[in-house]
């Protein structure tokens, strides 16, 4: 087996910097060309199930057999002073469908040789006129699948703001492809505002951290050049299986996160080994061998909690899970060869421009006992069982919130009110009730023999049932003889309108009533699939939950064999596991108590929902597992480094504490700025998931790392490192295997590292 050490990595790098360097910027300029040209093909609206639930069958069978879904929109136009019956209100009216109609059949939708839109004028019906008779509507459908329609759609909403201002009408669009629109804007707008708040606050504390501006501009650099080629690999693989358009959002998110994390830990390593007088390639070598070495490990543990993700089976949790894989990868080989090379041109010059009156960084650790790390170790190590009993305790008590949590979907009430998608849907709402099946209604598949008279009284005693229900509206009835595919008689479709967001926990537990009670009621001697956004929601919230339990699960078990084998300990990775399922037991409470229960969401601008997000749990533990072993690694590994030398569990713990306490909290610190600047974005998903990852980090950088790890460590002495004979047999992967005598403490230079299996 071939044998590749992160030293080596590093001094190859460093040896030939520019060189590195040349190849790194060629796959930038690679990485633009095709973000420029494949992105906008890579990404779409529509996510998938990848199993077969069923609304996923109901939605096959209408497509197989009656005609293709495609996206329902509705214009509305109203007035305050005009009413349908003036002739500049008519005008309006017509100069849209006309205009509209102009953009041919690759837009609008064909059906029986004519375009799919209309209005009140050209077919006389009066549901399409609100009782006041100043609005009206005019449904038309997008040609092609979700995704081509809303790509197409721009156009349309460019024609009705045309026709708006020339008229004094105001002209609205909402539907699955205008709403998909607004939510791209505003995740677009979050994405600027929380890249831009992220870097600004990253920087400054990047600045006092390294205390040096020489520097402080490595780790962003590095973060987005991750970022860009990771969305570049998104953009190829997005030709063969499309990605959620979300997935830029996770990647900047994560991206800036662990490629800022990443850069930081080496580059305050190799400050630290200059500092003890290493020459620069000797001092990079080192910091290859330790720090890099550890930024390996992290990376994985946070590649393995990702892949609980994309093991779901649906597009939504594939894209964000193999979206943060692949910018962590990038991350983590940044990290092994761009920054040696870096680190080689400039040298000495990560330590210029230091700022004033601020004393400079980069000494090292083992003769220093003074300092504000120095004595929480003191406090804590000297009393660890008040440490571990107080602090536990306040975390758990922060876990009870929890158990009350809801989850659903953001749906589009959750949008920004000058939205004109989420205007429109309370028009349609308010005034077009019976209009609604458009956006949102259910799809009742039977799939057998349609025109046996047993079926067909079947579903009218289906149809009947619904009539008294609050939230099923107006029916209609079509089988394939209806449709344009060639069928006949072998599938019946029963459209129910559902006047209410299809997002919201009343139209979701409505699906959950149809086909738990209305249909088994209705006694049909066929198949039957209820299909539609509302089924599709339930669908997706029922996997959620039994998904979860799978992925905790599996994260939790590679995690513990990854950390068995790269600390030689047993304890470590348990104890290690329970840490971090303790801070993110704390972050899902105060989630849950912040923006599900309203308490102080407030002061942080959040909206309060009535539920949250069915994936933030397992995306948030996948995440949140992965980023705080980043710092369970690099802290351990300090410290297993020095209990290597010394033997001494005491002093390791606390070498190790205040070594990294001010490295692992600046991480966090900006961690916890990139997150928080895509909280306070106007998408009340990325409010959830900031949050819920600012707090977290948050936690396990002060709580968890400088309190209860040093603290359970004290307690449990050397069993911290009880390693049975048994397994001897696994790989040596700790960071620095220095064979010196207990007690001793190993020069500077006295070993390099083991090499990575």
């Amino acid at each position: 087996m071939s044998r590749i050490s992160t030293e080596g990595l590093a001094r190859s790098a460093a040896a030939h910097p520019r060189r590195t360097l040349l190849i790194w910027a060629a796959a930038v300029v690679a990485g633009l060309f095709l973000i420029a040209t494949l992105l906008g093909s890579a990404t779409t609206f529509e996510g998938q199930f990848t199993n077969d639930p069923d609304s996923q069958v109901a939605q096959d069978l209408i497509e197989e057999r009656i005609r293709p879904t495609h996206a329902d929109e509705v214009a509305l136009f109203r007035s305050e002073a005009l009413t349908v019956d003036d002739a500049v209100f008519r005008g309006a009216v017509e100069e849209f469908t006309e205009r509209t109609r102009a953009l041919g059949s690759g837009i609008i939708n064909t059906e029986n040789g004519a375009l799919q839109i209309t209005n009140f004028y050209e077919s006389g019906i009066d549901a399409f006129v609100s009782e006041n008779r100043k609005t009206t509507l005019v449904p038309l459908t997008m040609a092609g699948d979700l995704g081509e329609g809303s790509k197409n759609i721009r156009d349309v909403i460019d024609i009705a703001d045309e026709v708006a201002v020339e008229s004094g009408i105001e002209v609205l669009l909402t539907g699955p492809a205008s709403i998909g629109i607004d939510f791209q804007k505003i995740a677009q707008e979050d994405l600027i505002k929380g890249e831009s708040i992220g870097i600004a606050i990253a920087l400054v504390i990047l600045l006092l951290v390294f205390r040096a501006a020489g520097s402080s501009w490595i780790p962003i650099v590095v973060a987005l050049i991750s970022i860009m080629l990771a969305i570049a690999a998104v953009s190829v693989i997005g030709q063969i299986s499309e990605f959620s358009f979300f997935v830029t959002n996770i990647i900047t998110m994560v991206g800036l996160a662990v490629g800022i994390d990443y850069s930081l830990f080496v580059i305050a390593r190799f400050r630290e080994e200059r500092a003890r007088g290493l020459e620069k390639q000797d001092a990079i070598g080192r910091a290859g061998a330790t720090a890099t070495r550890a930024v390996v490990f992290s990376g994985i543990t946070v590649v393995l909690a990702l892949f609980g993700m994309v093991m779901v089976p649906t597009t939504v949790f594939f894209s964000i899970g193999l979206g943060a894989v692949l910018v962590t990868i990038i991350a983590v080989i940044a990290a092994l060869t761009m920054l040696p090379a870096i680190l080689s041109l400039i040298g000495d010059k990560v330590n210029a421009w230091k700022l004033p009156f601020i004393p400079a960084a980069g000494g090292t650790y083992d003769d220093d006992t003074g300092g504000f790390w120095n004595a929480v170790t003191r406090i804590v190590m000297g009393h660890p069982w008040p440490s571990l009993i107080i602090v536990g305790g306040l975390l758990v008590a922060a876990t009870i919130p929890y158990f009350g949590i809801k989850t659903g979907a953001a749906g589009i009430d959750t949008l920004p009110d000058g939205f004109r998608s989420l205007q429109a849907f309370n028009v349609l709402r308010e005034e077009f009730p019976g209009q609604v099946g458009g956006v949102s209604a259910a799809d009742i598949v039977i799939d057998g023999d349609v025109n046996d008279p047993e079926v067909q009284a079947g579903i009218e005693r289906l149809r009947l049932s619904l009539e008294g229900h609050p939230i099923f509206g107006a029916t209609t009835y079509e089988t394939s003889d209806d449709g344009i595919l060639g069928h006949t008689g072998d599938l019946g479709r029963l459209k129910v309108v559902m006047p209410v967001d299809s997002a919201t926990t009343p139209a979701t537990d409505a699906i959950s009533e149809l086909r738990e009670t209305y249909i088994p009621d209705a006694r049909i001697p066929a198949d039957v699939f209820v299909g539609g956004q509302a089924a599709i929601n339930r669908d997706f919230f029922d996997l959620a939950d039994r998904w979860t339990p799978i992925v905790i699960t599996f994260v939790l078990a590679v995690s513990f064999v990854f950390l068995l084998v790269v600390f030689r300990s047993v304890i470590v990775p348990i104890k290690a596991i329970l840490l971090n399922l303790l801070s993110v037991g704390a972050a899902y409470g105060l989630l849950v108590l912040v923006l599900q229960e309203g308490v102080g969401n407030e002061i942080f601008g959040f909206q309060q929902v009535e539920t949250i997000e069915a994936w933030l749990p397992v995306f948030l533990f996948s995440i949140l597992f992965g980023l705080s072993m980043d710092y369970e690694v690099f802290l351990l590994s300090r410290i297993r480094e020095r209990y290597d030398q010394t033997g001494n569990n005491a002093d390791s713990v606390a070498f190790g504490l205040r070594s990294t306490a001010g490295i692992i909290t600046g991480a966090a610190l900006i961690m916890v700025a990139v997150f928080g600047g895509f909280a306070i974005g106007d998408l009340v998903i990325f409010q959830e998931m900031g949050f819920g990852l600012g707090v977290a980090i948050l936690i396990d950088a002060t709580l968890i790392r400088a309190i209860l790890v040093p603290a359970s460590m004290k307690l449990l002495g050397d069993w911290n490192w009880y390693f049975p004979k048994f397994l001897e047999w696994l790989p040596d992967l700790r960071v620095e295997v220095v064979e010196v005598q207990a007690g001793q403490v190993a020069p500077a230079g006295a070993a390099d590292g083991e090499p990575l299996e």
